[in-house]
């Protein structure tokens, strides 16, 4: 989601999440909670630098977190996306994610909704900002 900037990163995140909620909702674990509010979705997110976010991106749009041996997209088209999104937005500009680790050993989040897998980008520049997100089940 590519939004004119307007409230605060955690709003525009949980925004995206309850959509995400909303469409997975079939696939959700019943009674699975997560975060609810901004604050919540707040405590989540770890400021990264723009070059993490090039690789996260790249990861959230070409890997799947269910399977990540599955490859959902192209990954060198991927990492171009991600470096033009970067680039366009900003590389001063401030980026986040719920990902705390992708190391080929294991992975690691701080969840953003109620689904067993998700992870974030955002960045937030002057003007817009940028969220994906991807969610999934097993």
């Amino acid at each position: 989601m590519v939004e004119e900037a307007g409230g605060s990163v955690a709003e525009l995140v949980r925004r995206v999440a309850a959509e995400a909620e909303e469409a997975w909702k079939h696939h959700a674990v019943e009674g699975a909670v997560g975060p609810d509010t901004p604050a919540e979705i707040a405590d989540a997110l770890v400021q990264i630098e723009a070059e993490s976010a090039v690789e996260l991106l790249t990861y959230l749009a070409a890997d799947d977190l269910v399977f990540p041996s599955s490859e959902r997209r192209d990954r060198t088209h991927a990492h171009r996306a991600a470096e033009r999104v970067v680039r366009l937005l900003g590389y001063e500009v401030a980026w986040y994610t719920n990902i705390t680790d992708l190391s080929p050993r294991g992975r690691a989040w701080n969840s953003v909704t109620r689904h067993t897998f998700d992870g974030v980008v955002a960045g937030a520049g002057d003007q817009f900002t940028v969220v994906l997100l991807q969610v999934g089940e097993d």
